[in-house]
């Protein structure tokens, strides 16, 4: 895509208005949706495409893999290229890729083409994570804007996945696997466009600042051979030489990006980052949480599949109810919590909500009843996301300066990705060993399956439990602002305006 000449608009954010503020924030949500959106949109859609292309059964898992490799990858460095060359130029620049990969993926002919399409839209929507918190920060500087408005990002990351669960399976059912690529194009480019008009222009870099390659190349190359073996392990094996070798070597090139952050003149990432309290807790609360949801989305769909045999279609329209308590939270009420009660104890409660819900997906039988034995575990994690999201990520950026927010960003979008990915393929290890065992001692298969997605669930409470604990202890948060007739009306008149601003 060729950049357009930008049409007049406010470089300052002093001046925008807040009706500009809150259109530029829907710009952020659809753009960010996409990006979670194809984390999960595709894997109703791979029985369609392993038949049309041709894939064998170990190659079709890279349709997957390709886009959480690069994603993974590229985090940190996206963030910090964000900071140093401007949050919008990289925003409509990772969009412009994702759209353009987008295509090349629906239009794909063979397996080898799909594949490294998926890779750059991984790549893409890197970037477009790493540096989307940054603008937000940006965008709102007043504590009860700043704080909804991180309430609709929140509720994009917690629901967008279970969203691309349902849209896939219209898409593959009505049309066919292709367009739950295709789908992309126009919003893509109508997020491209609408970027130049309606993001602030970003900070430029100055002359002193430079980019630390060697700290770039280490960091990215120990990311991805992370992701790699992550993704990997349950197929090759945990204590294979080839698991043990990659991740050996993605520690050692962890090492050697450490080391060169201690010496380098202007480092990557300054490691003197990790000293501010609220970083470090909200970064470890973070991959907890991500363990946990991804526990929760992925194993409870697989429940309601292959034990309750529910088609892809019910399993999206299942995870609807909490979807809906989850909005409800995100996009309003979590705001007035945070702002009344501060970080701490919405984020603590929250997750203590999630376990609890985790817990009774632990106790789900074979004969299991949507209404007793799935909703009102689907409604309790609703609850819980949609409480807990916001005060992480505003807990994750509350301590760094505004040069540094596109590096915060990519720390904890890098938590979040690292802790959801080791946590989901651990515990679908668990669970696949008590599976086997269970079977062993004599156990139909599906009530052994479902043995295994239990120790999986309790697992994923007990994270999410510990979570709840130190977030709840360690945060350092400011004492919550009175909240007064003032803020109730400046949170409610923010209303219509959030209306016109639709993630």
């Amino acid at each position: 895509m060729t950049s357009p000449t930008p049409a007049p608009s406010p470089a300052d954010t002093q001046v925008m208005s807040s009706r500009s503020r809150w259109l530029a924030l829907g710009v952020l949500c659809l753009g960010n949706l996409m990006i979670v959106l194809d984390t999960t949109i595709v894997n109703v859609a791979l029985p369609s495409i392993r038949e049309d292309l041709g894939f064998s059964a170990s190659s079709l898992a890279w349709v997957v893999n390709a886009y959480l490799l690069t994603f993974g990858g590229f985090l940190l460095l996206g963030g910090r290229l964000g900071d140093l060359y401007g949050h919008r130029r990289l925003f409509v620049g990772g969009i412009a890729a994702f759209t353009a990969a987008s295509v090349a993926c629906g239009l794909a002919g063979s397996p080898a083409v799909l594949i490294a399409a998926r890779a750059v839209q991984g790549l893409g929507g890197a970037v477009v994570s790493a540096v989307a918190l940054s603008l937000v920060m940006t965008l709102f500087t007043e504590p009860a804007e700043r704080t909804k408005a991180m309430g609709f990002i929140g509720f994009v990351a917690a629901g967008g996945g279970s969203i691309g669960v349902l849209l896939g399976g219209v898409l593959t059912d009505v049309l066919d696997w292709h367009w739950i690529f295709l789908v992309n194009a126009p919003i893509g480019v109508a997020v491209y466009l609408l970027s130049f008009r309606l993001l602030p222009v970003a900070h430029q870099r100055g002359a002193e600042t430079r980019l630390d390659v060697a700290g770039a190349v280490s960091v990215t190359s120990a990311l991805m051979l992370a992701v790699y073996a992550i993704v990997n392990g349950n197929a090759v094996g945990w204590t294979s030489g080839r698991t043990l070798g990659i991740l050996g070597a993605a520690a050692v090139a962890l090492a050697v990006f450490l080391r060169l952050e201690t010496t380098v003149r202007s480092p990557l990432v300054p490691l003197s980052l990790f000293r501010l309290r609220n970083v470090a807790v909200s970064n470890v609360v973070g991959v907890l949480w991500a363990a946990a949801m991804f526990a929760w989305f992925f194993l409870s769909a697989l429940y309601l599949q292959l034990v309750l045999d529910y088609s892809p279609l019910q399993v999206g329209l299942a995870f609807l109810p909490g979807n809906v308590i989850m909005g409800i939270f995100s996009l309003g009420l979590s705001a007035r919590l945070v702002m009344r009660f501060g970080i701490r104890r919405p984020l603590a409660v929250g997750l203590g909500i999630a376990a609890v819900g985790l817990l009774l997906f632990s106790r789900a039988p074979v004969g299991g009843s949507f209404l007793v034995d799935v909703l009102p575990g689907m409604l309790l994690l609703g609850f819980g996301a949609g409480m807990a999201f916001n005060p992480v990520l505003l807990a994750a950026m509350s301590d760094v300066e505004p040069k540094d927010a596109g590096l915060a960003s990519g720390v904890v979008n890098t938590s979040f990705m690292m802790g959801g990915a080791l946590g989901l393929a651990v515990l679908a290890s668990l669970a696949a060993a008590r599976s086997s065992s269970l079977a062993d001692a004599g156990d139909g298969a599906i009530d052994a399956l479902n043995g295994g997605y239990h120790v999986a669930f309790a697992l994923g409470a007990f994270a999410a439990a510990t979570a709840a604990v130190l977030g709840g202890t360690l945060l350092r948060t400011a004492a919550p602002a009175p909240v007064t007739r003032e803020l109730d009306e400046d949170l409610a008149s923010s209303e219509p305006a959030l209306a016109t601003a639709d993630c």
